[in-house]
């Protein structure tokens, strides 16, 4: 049949009859394909609204270890907050507009509150220094509901492995773990006793499941044999640090009686296939080189030092730029097919073909 020159009548009549009359009025309106506006979306459904930011404001502020500091959020009205799950991090918006991820790291039972911990890097990107030094009871601040790419799944028996700072997405998992009565063990890691936070908080729910492990102690960094020795058989592993200890133990997994590993990195993961390509600010702007081994956005910020940024990985889309010429490699997790076509490029993981140069909106 020909769907742009329908016939008049169903059964080929010369004159039209009602009901092909309406349907043909129906496709008219409804169907792109003729023309139509309204099939763009189901009709019946509502047209979705942007979800408003959280506002919150906080209420409690303790030094939890050496260069550590936890902030307690709560909404100002003293309304419950969104619920969320292990492993969630909250998207926060810093008075001066940088947006950060934190991993909560309170009760998800406990509904007045959110909970984050933060590490102070003076040579990081600002955040963590900017949270040390301004933020204290009674601030104000928006963010984004809480969002999950590292969701526990309560597996029957569990190992996790923190290092440093990683304690905060891993602390409710085995909070959960212990309210339904898993079989788990937990290790956290770090340079010497003063640099972990939630000690006390984790022998609280039972220290013999509970191992704290310094390098100062212990002559050096573990080995990812040394960490997954520690899993039961058939175990689940989840793992919070830093690269090189992800990289250890993904290497010794297939050696381990270990069963699966979930992981979350800090920052962002090293650059894996990558060709040397360039970047030029705006049409007639420098042309940055961006070697095999680093990112646009690391080079771009070279440059442009207020560039903002949050996650490193390709999932928040903070350091979202518009591409105007040249054919980009996508590799983040977030853009859309439309966005992509559109112009839109994530450069903390996305490339280039090597010799490329990519034209950005700058």
């Amino acid at each position: 049949m020909d769907l742009l020159n329908p016939p008049p009548d169903l059964y080929g009549r010369p004159r039209a009859d009602t009901f092909m009359r309406r349907l043909t009025a129906f496709g008219d309106r409804y169907s792109p394909a003729l023309g139509g506006p309204l099939l763009r979306r189901n009709p019946r459904r509502p047209f979705s609204r942007p979800t408003p930011p959280l506002r919150l404001v906080i209420t409690a502020r303790r030094e939890l270890a050496s260069d550590v500091v936890e902030l307690t959020l709560a909404d100002p009205s003293g309304g419950p907050l969104p619920r969320w799950q292990p492993g969630a991090h909250l998207r926060l918006v810093l008075p001066s507009g940088r947006e950060r991820h934190y991993s909560l790291c309170g009760d998800p039972a406990d509904p007045a509150a959110y909970r984050v911990a933060v590490r102070r890097l003076p040579e990081g990107g600002g955040g963590s220094v900017e949270v040390h030094d301004t933020l204290h009871p009674g601030a104000r601040l928006t963010a984004r509901r809480p969002r999950n790419g590292f969701a526990f799944c309560a597996e029957p028996v569990v190992l996790l492995l923190a290092g440093g700072i990683g304690i905060t997405p891993l602390l409710p998992m085995a909070r959960e773990a212990q309210r339904h009565g898993l079989d788990w063990r937990l290790v956290h890691v770090g340079r010497s006793a003063d640099t972990l936070p939630y000690g006390d908080e984790l022998r609280a729910l039972d220290p013999r499941r509970v191992v704290l492990r310094t390098d100062d102690e212990h002559g050096g960094v573990p080995t990812g044999a040394e960490l997954l020795a520690h899993a039961p058989r058939g175990a689940a592993v989840y793992c919070c640090g830093p690269a090189p200890m992800l990289a250890a133990v993904q290497r010794a997994l297939d050696g381990s009686p270990a069963a699966s590993l979930h992981f979350e990195r800090f920052g962002a993961a090293p650059v894996t296939g990558g060709r040397p390509f360039a970047v030029r600010l705006g049409a007639a702007g420098p042309t940055l080189d961006v070697p095999a081994d680093r990112s646009a956005l690391d080079v771009l910020r070279e440059a442009r030092p207020d560039l903002p940024y949050s996650c490193h990985q390709g999932f928040c889309g903070t350091c979202e730029l518009r591409v105007l010429a040249g054919e980009p490699e996508h590799r983040d997790r977030r853009l859309t097919a439309e966005q992509r076509a559109a112009g839109a490029l994530l450069p903390c993981v996305s490339r280039a073909a090597e010799g490329e140069t990519l034209v950005l909106d700058l």
